[in-house]
């Protein structure tokens, strides 16, 4: 007999008591009229905005063309950005998904075939580090190991452990010729927008170099031009194995995709690996337009200008209100507040003065808005945030 006091959806959400209705650039309008500032942008979505005349104007072509073929046949859309992508990055290679999630279960894939084609299939284990946010399959939770993400979904996959967040002496002594591979995010985003110093990238690569481990980037939140760079690890100088890329990378549309050089993909042969919607034309004929879009230099410059302005007006902020603000932190368009108060109750004010944003770990707030937002919207943010600090203890 059915439960009617159980809900049609799956309750494994906290919701806010919203329903938008439609989205206009970095506006959400709710099914009452109301006009939301979104500084969330989907977690880091939506990277051109709500309704982006060139995304609607793509994805409305190549719908009213082919929406589907699955991978036993080519996708000229998929091969368009894929070769995008490897000309602009690191990559000899890429496999499209349907999220980060499943581009994380592709990077273990990768890295345990490598090694096991190599010779040494005992070379399992991969580190990662505190604090990490890698998605919510089986293999992602594993790796992040948080007891937020995997209590009660035990047995864990072995051959994941995890580091200290920054700790340069214990990266160290756990880098030897047992480890398959390290995996990072250059700044953290659920993890409380937490970067890692271009030193310790550095610091990583050159580890993974003198031992032969893989290192794998996690840039599904960071990536995709949030931080003025195309990808996040640019600033530092060094690439990467394998990277994960999800979120902005399709506007909206759901996609992600997993770059790799030819040496970590080598043993990916035919067989290996699969999906039945990743890469569809629908997805890609969209991936297509926001890589040319955001892959332009005077665009990425333009995202970094409004970052600067950004931590400016917020630094200012902290200052006006440090019973509510303890610090600022962030890259670019990827802001975040450290909280004195609950991180909840400042999301929860800048609700009630009409703008959106994200909590994150270690109590705080993520302001993740379009890339496209505008100087005056960007104001308009802080004010309103102004306001909602203003109603906080």
């Amino acid at each position: 007999m059915k439960d009617a006091d159980f809900p049609p959806i799956l309750p494994t959400y906290a919701r806010a008591p919203l329903a938008f209705a439609r989205g206009e650039g970095v506006w959400l309008i709710e099914r009452d009229g109301r006009r939301f500032l979104d500084m969330t942008s989907g977690i880091g979505v939506n990277a051109l905005g709500h309704a982006h005349p060139a995304l609607v104007a793509a994805l409305t072509e190549q719908a009213g063309k082919l929406w589907h073929t699955s991978n036993l046949f080519n996708i000229p859309a998929q091969e368009a950005l894929a070769t995008a992508l490897v000309d602009h990055t690191f990559a000899d290679t890429v496999f499209f998904t349907n999220s980060g999630t499943e581009a994380l279960e592709l990077a273990v894939k990768m890295t345990r075939r490598h090694w096991h084609t190599a010779g040494d299939p005992a070379r399992q284990t991969i580190l990662a580090f505190d604090g990490a946010f890698h998605g919510r399959s089986m293999a992602a939770i594993s790796a992040a190991g948080s007891a937020k993400l995997t209590a009660g979904f035990g047995p864990l996959l072995p051959g994941f452990r995890q580091l200290p967040f920054g700790d340069h002496e214990t990266l160290e002594a756990a880098m030897d010729e047992t480890i398959a591979a390290v995996i990072v995010e250059p700044i953290q985003g659920e993890g409380g927008i937490r970067a890692l110093p271009d030193a310790c990238l550095k610091g990583l690569r050159a580890a993974c170099d003198r031992t032969g481990a893989l290192l794998i980037f996690d840039e599904v939140q960071c990536g995709m031009g949030r931080t003025g760079r195309l990808f996040a690890h640019e600033w530092a100088g060094v690439t990467p194995d394998i990277m994960m890329v999800a979120k902005g990378i399709g506007g909206g549309f759901p996609l992600g995709a997993t770059l790799a050089t030819a040496r970590a993909a080598r043993a990916m042969t035919a067989g290996t690996h699969g999906t039945t919607y990743g890469g569809n034309p629908l997805a890609c004929a969209v991936g297509a337009k926001v890589m040319e879009i955001v892959a332009d230099p005077g665009f990425l410059a333009e995202v970094a200008r409004k970052g600067a302005a950004l931590r400016q007006k917020l630094e200012g902020l902290a200052a006006a209100h440090p019973q509510v603000i303890a610090e600022v932190r962030g890259e670019g368009l990827m802001a975040g507040l450290k909280c004195a108060v609950p991180n909840t109750d400042l999301v929860a004010a800048a609700r009630d003065q009409h703008l959106l944003a994200v909590p994150a770990a270690d109590n705080v707030v993520r302001l993740l808005p379009p890339l496209t937002i505008t100087g005056d919207e960007l104001a308009e943010a802080v004010t309103r945030l102004d306001r909602a600090c203003t109603t906080l203890p």
